[in-house]
Order: structure tokens, then sequence, then C-alpha cells
């Protein structure tokens, strides 16, 4: 079998066209997603992007792996400890060393390992190609190299090959002259003038008033971003960047198909799309990053084609993981015992849904929060802010509120203990299966809180001072992270 993996970083499900966009960002991922599986409903457990693939490539929660953070002590896994023999433990093989097990030829094209010194990325490739810029190319420095290994490999049997680009992340820099496709389009409806307005009195880093993490956008180099976040008007020109990046990412992508193709093997070739998280766009006053344990930034596309299995739609709740662990199983193999993560790979080739019945996420590099999906609803717990204007408990219902505007945790106490209860179960389980550390969410608290936001205060209350906004920094000078429970 060949598996194509297209790995393109930050990207929404609801900004591709399979997925319901009214933009056309996606037409190349679109046809794919026509032949193969599309779950709507899949989540990284942990995000964003360092956790996010810890726990794919890891095949193991957090909780368990102990990277949930983008800096100090939970930016790196556990050790093994006194246990560790020659060869580390088979039971937490990475995801690429059990494929490679299973015979296939394992390559990577990507600069994640060296944008996060994450060199455990690199456990099960056998080959590693490093496109050098740390997160900052763009497509076309990333997939000729890909095209070219395609070239001259692509024709042989067992190989997984990984294409990571990056496009939509910001700052966006898709080059000027590949032009603007959606520039007499509507933008997304729901943020209005007056939702802009009321974030810019509030706070946060990222917000309306700083969506240079602290600071507004009058500095930045890049012709796609607006010189601020002050209207409607703005948030077209910053959302059209935003899908341009995508676009010009599955334009690319597009290109490895089509080398699949020219080489006779397209047919017979599996292919998946993913992202590493999704991305807050004005959701929560948070405006082009990933700080939040919820919906926006831990729901994420995926798609996998795979010869022999028909086309639909899977709605149940996944873990990405869980897709990982599947494609194991249609492999031939299984997921390590020591692995949080179940295949469903019987039930897909049945085409039936095997969804789990609830999904515990996480977040602690922006914010520290930990969050259940159930049903209809998200309910975020949230245990330090990142600065940020949240409660300790939001409960949204996100078929009536994909944009989590209404927090209706005050109205609806019955879902909110249940969920609270669900999350409850999980800690215990996960605490029992934990055989390397602590809780390493009680680790980033303790360090001083996510590493965005840490050391930040003093810095970030000037600045809400000269802009009017002193209350906010009274509040954050005195209650730091706390939730604004503490008002």
């Amino acid at each position: 079998m060949r598996l194509l993996h297209v790995d393109i970083d930050t990207t929404r499900g609801d900004h591709l066209g399979c997925y319901g966009y009214h933009r056309n960002t996606s037409p190349n991922i679109d046809r794919v997603a026509a032949e193969g599986i599309r779950f709507e409903q899949c989540y990284v457990p942990d995000a964003p992007c360092l956790p996010s693939r810890a726990a794919l490539f890891m095949g193991r929660f957090g909780i368990h792996t102990g990277v949930v953070n983008h800096g100090g002590l939970r930016a790196d896994p556990y050790p093994e400890g006194t246990s560790r023999e020659f060869l580390a433990d088979p039971r937490f093989a990475h995801w690429p060393a059990v494929m490679r097990k299973l015979g296939m030829r394992t390559v990577t094209f990507s600069p994640f390992a060296e944008r996060h010194s994450a060199w455990w990325f690199y456990g099960g490739f056998c080959e590693v190609h490093d496109t050098g810029k740390c997160g900052g190319e763009i497509a076309d420095e990333v997939v000729p190299g890909a095209l070219k290994w395609l070239g001259e490999n692509g024709r042989e049997d067992n190989w997984y090959l990984h294409v990571n680009m990056w496009d939509p992340h910001t700052p966006y820099r898709t080059p000027m002259e590949y032009g603007n496709p959606f520039a007499d389009e509507p933008g997304p409806a729901w943020l209005t003038d007056e939702i802009i307005a009321r974030h810019r009195k509030s706070y946060g880093p990222n917000s309306a008033s700083e969506v240079h993490n602290y600071w507004d956008l009058t500095d930045s180099k890049y012709p796609r971003e607006p010189k601020q976040m002050l209207s409607a008007a703005d948030f077209k020109q910053w959302i059209d960047g935003y899908d341009v990046g995508i676009h010009y990412a599955d334009m690319w992508a597009g290109r490895l198909f089509a080398m699949l193709e020219k080489l006779g093997v397209l047919e017979d070739t599996a292919i998946l799309i993913s992202s590493d998280h999704g991305e807050n766009q004005g959701e929560l006053n948070i405006y082009g990053d990933h700080h939040t344990a919820d919906t926006i930034t831990s729901r994420v596309p995926c798609i996998l084609r795979w010869p022999g299995v028909a086309p639909s739609v899977d709605k149940g709740l996944h873990y990405q993981g869980d897709v990982a662990t599947t494609i194991l199983q249609l492999l031939g193999g299984d997921a390590p015992r020591g692995w949080d993560f179940r295949g469903f790979g019987a039930s897909l080739k049945a085409g039936q849904s095997a969804g789990r019945d609830y999904l515990v996420i996480s977040q602690c590099a922006w914010s520290c929060q930990r969050s259940v999906v159930w049903e209809k609803w998200l309910m975020m717990q949230t245990y330090d802010t990142g600065l940020k204007a949240f409660p300790s408990v939001m409960l949204f219902d996100t078929e009536a509120d994909a944009h989590l505007q209404s927090n209706l945790a005050a109205d609806k106490p019955d879902v909110v203990r249940q969920m609270k209860g669900m999350l409850d179960e999980w800690r215990a389980e996960m605490k029992a299966n934990a055989d390397r550390g602590p809780d390493p969410m009680e680790q980033v608290l303790a360090e001083g809180g996510p590493y965005h936001t840490r050391n930040s205060l003093a810095m970030y209350a000037k600045r809400l001072r000269e802009t009017g906004r002193a209350r906010h920094a009274e509040f954050l000078e005195t209650h730091g992270g706390k939730p604004i429970d503490h008002a």
C-alpha cells in the first residue's frame, strides 16, 4: 500500500468546500473528499502545534506523553525512566515506526522537528527532509522536494509520505502575485462591526485590539494583513489572507495528486488529509491564532481515501489518533498496547460509524483548559485564562451557535454537571494508566501558566493602560490568569 499524508498546518475544516464553506478554497482536496471518508467530528486531543503532533505521532494523549506546552518542562516528553532498555519500550512505538514494522518506507518533508526542537518527531522515519525554515516556508518550498521524491520512488509499493505545508499559519504570506481569488466574495457573515467593537473593548493576546499577539498590526510587513482590526471590512481582508493560504496549499496538494496520476498509481494510493489544529478567527475574541480547547481550535479536517473503501461521511466523535490507529489496522496491524487511541477499521470497511461517546480536549500553550465535546455541547473548563476574559466554565450549543457567542453555563447547570462528570471520569481513567509522570497541566500551572503568556503581564498591562483599558490591566494585575469569575 502507498499512503500520501497531506498535513496542512492551522487549517479549519469549516474553511474547506467539502465541509460546506461558501468559498471555493479547496477544489483539489474536495475531489479527494468526494472519493473518500470525510470525518465531520475529528478532534486533536491536545492543541496547538507541538502537543497535537506529539499525540498523533506518539499515539497517546498529552497527559501521558507529557507534551502539552510550547516551552518549559512540558514541551518535552516524559522520559521512559529506569525501565528503559537498549531500545525504547515497544508498547509506546511511534506511528511511523509501527508502519515501518509493517513494511512501509516512511518519509517526511517537514520543518516541524526543528521548529519546536521536537527531535522525537523523527522516530520511525526512514527518511527525513527538513525544509529548513522552521515553519516559515510556503508550499512552493516544501512540495517540490516531495514531487521529486515521488518521481523517483512513487511507483514502488509500501511507502508512507508525509508532506507538511504551513501556508494558512500566520503571518499570511502567500505571494502577492498569486492574487486573491476571494476579492469579490463576502467573508463569513457572523462577525459584524458590532461584535468587533465589543471585542476591542475587551482584552487578551490576539484579541481585536492586539491581533499580533500583544500588539496591533501596524508594524506588519505582510500586505495581506490589515493594519488594525477595526471593522468587518478589516476582517474581510484578514480572512482573505487566511483563505488564500488554504487555496495556495490546496493548489500544491493538487500537484501531488497529479504526480500520482502521472505515475499511474493514483487509484491505488491511499490519501490522508489532515491538520494539527484549527484556528480561532474571531471566536472568543481571538483572531488568527489557536488559544483554546474548543470546536474551533481542536476540531480539524480529516479526510481518508482508501482503495476499496466506499466514500462516506462519518459523523461520529473521533480523536485524530483514532484515525491513525485505523490506518494501522487497514495496513494489517494495530496500535501498540500502550496507545490511548483505538481504531475502527472493521466498521470503516462496513460503512458504519464507530465514534466515541464523548471527547476530552486540552490546551496548555496559550491558556490552560480541558473541555468536553458531547452530542451538541461543548463544555470548557478554564484553569488559567492566558490573560483573556474567560470565566472558569463555558457551555455552548455548537449546533445553534457554531461560533461560540453565547455562554449557556448559567442557564444549563444540569448539562454542565453531567459534562463535568465526564471530565472527572476521563481524568480518573488517565491517572490509572499514567506510568511516567504527574498530570502535565499541573506542572504547567506550577511553572507560571501557558508558555506564550508567561511573564507577559507587566508589558501587557502597560499596553492596556495606553489604549484606554486600565480596568482590565487592574484586573489582570490582581488576578493574573485566574478566570474572570473572580471579578
